[in-house]
């Protein structure tokens, strides 16, 4: 039942700045959802929200013809778990068709009304009738993808952590070690419980990275995902300090990347019970459970550098992101990398306009900071703390969990950008 009437001025699709963090839902179950609707606008954004990855475990089937339509479509068939049916009536005349439509219910199954009255009497006699939701069109998709897991989601348990998931455009972007600075920077500076997932298997380095080589891993969690736990989980990790959790991958050859798409998915699940923040290093291998992983993941990071190759690679994300995340925030596209000496380079202007994106970040070649870290098992942070580098680190990590304001995804970006590399961009 809604715990407030919902409020919403916009039109549908609207509701979701690019700028802000993603809002974090917990999934939807396996469910069964029909809607009937009476305007194309409405089914269009009920189809958009079907669409999305965290309603992907529900079935949902739009029609047209509202209340009247559901009637006679349930007089003939069982009625599914959840309801969606919009309606312009007011008064008795919609009374009337809620009584006709409590009829052909089955016991069990919920009712969302989709409504053009904000009127709270409407809203209280609705829900005194019986009704689970009521939403005012126009609504986004996130407003219905909301309100459906208030339905099917224990209003008691504890809040599911944000999911950061990051990805090189190509090998050697250094994606990797950006994950794990960034997240040691929420753990550290924002004093932010977070857990890092290394998913490169053969190839990890968090170990390395945090100067750790644990027993145990990663590979002994996905060979029984199903008995992943609290305890067992607190067994498998490394608590590197009070705050950052390590799940480390074992660095050698004996499992190949080609992993279970149902097992790494619920291994992420669990870790995200367990703490406010999971950063998931992405190992750069493009297969079913990597896309899986990388398409459910609540924000998305992608390190590239600032060449063809990086362009070409990220521009292809970038698409794929925007064709089957169309109710998310754009991806954060990090150039790293910058300013290498005598290396021809894609300026960061053009490289924006070819991916129409602008990065979030851009890291100039530093190859004393990030050795000096990498082979002393250390954090950027650790080495040097003043560095242009680390405050960059530090300014994607608030951002990524809503602590930051995101730079506004506009040509004004650039100037901030060139102060992070030391240099202007043209």
């Amino acid at each position: 039942m809604m715990n407030a009437m919902p409020q919403y001025d916009g039109p549908p699709g609207e509701g979701l700045d690019d700028d802000l963090p993603t809002p974090v839902f917990k999934p939807v179950p396996r469910i069964t959802i029909e809607a009937f609707c009476e305007m194309p606008e409405t089914g269009s954004a009920i189809q958009r929200a079907a669409e999305d990855r965290r309603l992907a475990k529900a079935h949902l089937t739009v029609h047209m013809g509202g209340i009247p339509a559901a009637v006679s479509y349930f007089r003939e068939t069982a009625t599914p778990n959840l309801i969606l049916v919009e309606t312009r009536q007011g008064g008795e005349q919609l009374f009337g068709e809620l009584a006709a439509l409590a009829e052909v219910c089955d016991a069990g199954t919920k009712v969302i009304i989709i409504g053009h009255l904000n009127d709270v009497s409407v809203y209280r006699e609705m829900i005194r009738q019986g009704v689970n939701e009521y939403l005012v069109a126009p609504f986004s998709p996130l407003q219905l993808i909301e309100s459906v897991t208030r339905l099917y989601v224990d209003p008691d348990a504890p809040p599911i952590g944000r999911s950061v998931a990051f990805i090189g455009a190509r090998g050697g972007a250094g994606s990797s070690t950006l994950a794990h600075n960034v997240g040691w920077s929420i753990a550290e500076a924002m004093r932010e419980d977070t857990t890092i997932v290394d998913l490169d298997l053969p190839f990890g380095t968090a170990g390395l990275d945090f100067n750790q080589d644990p027993v145990q891993g990663i590979a002994d969690a996905l060979v029984q995902p199903d008995r992943l736990d609290d305890v067992m989980l607190e067994r498998l990790t490394v608590k590197y300090t009070s705050r950052l959790s390590l799940f480390t991958a074992p660095g050698t050859l004996e499992r190949d990347g080609d992993l279970d798409a149902d097992a790494c998915e619920s291994l992420i699940e669990v870790v995200r019970e367990t703490c406010p923040v999971v950063i998931i290093d992405m190992p750069h291998i493009w297969a079913p459970w990597t896309k899986r992983l990388l398409l459910s993941a609540d924000d998305i990071v992608i390190t590239t550098t600032p060449d063809l190759a990086g362009l070409r690679n990220t521009k292809n994300i970038v698409d794929l992101l925007k064709q089957t995340r169309a109710n998310d925030t754009l991806p954060h596209v990090v150039l790293n990398q910058v300013g290498v000496a005598k290396r021809p380079e894609i300026p960061a202007k053009d490289f924006a306009e070819a991916i129409e994106v602008e990065p979030t970040l851009v890291l100039p070649f530093n190859p004393q900071l990030f050795g000096t870290a990498a082979n002393n098992g250390q954090m950027l942070d650790e080495v040097d703390p003043k560095s242009k580098t680390v405050l960059g680190i530090k300014h994607l990590a608030g951002i990524v969990t809503g602590r930051a304001e995101a730079p506004r995804r506009s040509k004004s970006l650039l100037p901030f950008l060139g102060r992070l590399t030391g240099r202007k961009e043209g």
